[in-house]
């Protein structure tokens, strides 16, 4: 390696394994396909424009049936269950970082773990909601499970929970919009080394890894 590339690789940290990456990127095709047939389904001008109700409901059918496939493939890495375990806990410097949020409508990146609390709040309600989704969509999907007032409820908390899901999604849209380091990290696995000491201090990774080596 020359001096330029030793330097340019020091600056570089995983924050990402390849199949950590990789899961990421098949739920987020998944979960887009099921947005926007949803969007097809319960919006007449889309529905029109698109037409062929039936294919667009067996896409939104088995895409979103297997939004926990990738997850349940993840677990078999342990970098993916390490930071699943990351994801669900919640530390002292979490909640003081939350309620910088709530009072003074900012992050605050110097109580940032690997995740901030924002970002953990995010998955618990994306996990929570894919399943309660997950549940009520069976029902509407085989009405024979269950009588006519419960497939009425799950038709409701569907609907209305689908809207709100993915007005949270257009949120975690726009914050990765304005973070091209973070979008980098999904995309290649690595970040920049000060780019992890501005917006996550806190995080110790396990062990020093190297990244590859640059492109000619």
């Amino acid at each position: 390696m020359t001096p330029l590339r030793d330097t340019a690789v020091a600056a570089r940290l995983r924050r990402f394994t390849p199949a950590e990456t990789w899961v990421h990127r098949s739920v987020t095709w998944l979960l887009g396909i099921c947005v926007l047939t949803g969007g097809c389904l319960y919006f007449p001008p889309l529905a029109e424009i698109v037409g062929r109700r039936r294919t667009v409901v067996t896409l939104h059918e088995y895409s979103g049936i297997a939004v926990p496939v990738p997850v349940l493939l993840g677990l078999l890495s342990r970098a993916f269950r390490r930071d699943l375990g990351r994801l669900g806990r919640f530390f002292p410097h979490d909640w003081r970082w939350l309620g910088t949020a709530l009072r003074r409508r900012r992050r605050e990146p110097s109580l940032a773990g690997k995740f901030n609390a924002g970002q953990k709040l995010y998955a618990a309600f994306a996990t929570g909601a894919l399943l309660i989704m997950a549940g009520t969509g069976v029902l509407m999907w085989f009405p024979r499970l269950a009588p006519l007032v419960w497939r009425t409820g799950s038709t409701f908390v569907h609907d209305w929970l689908a809207l709100a899901f993915v007005a949270v999604i257009a949120g975690h849209v726009w914050f990765a919009s304005i973070d091209p380091e973070a979008r980098r990290g999904l995309r290649t696995g690595y970040v920049p080394r000060w780019w992890a000491r501005e917006e996550h201090p806190l995080w110790r990774p396990e062990a020093p890894q190297d990244p590859p080596a640059e492109g000619p």
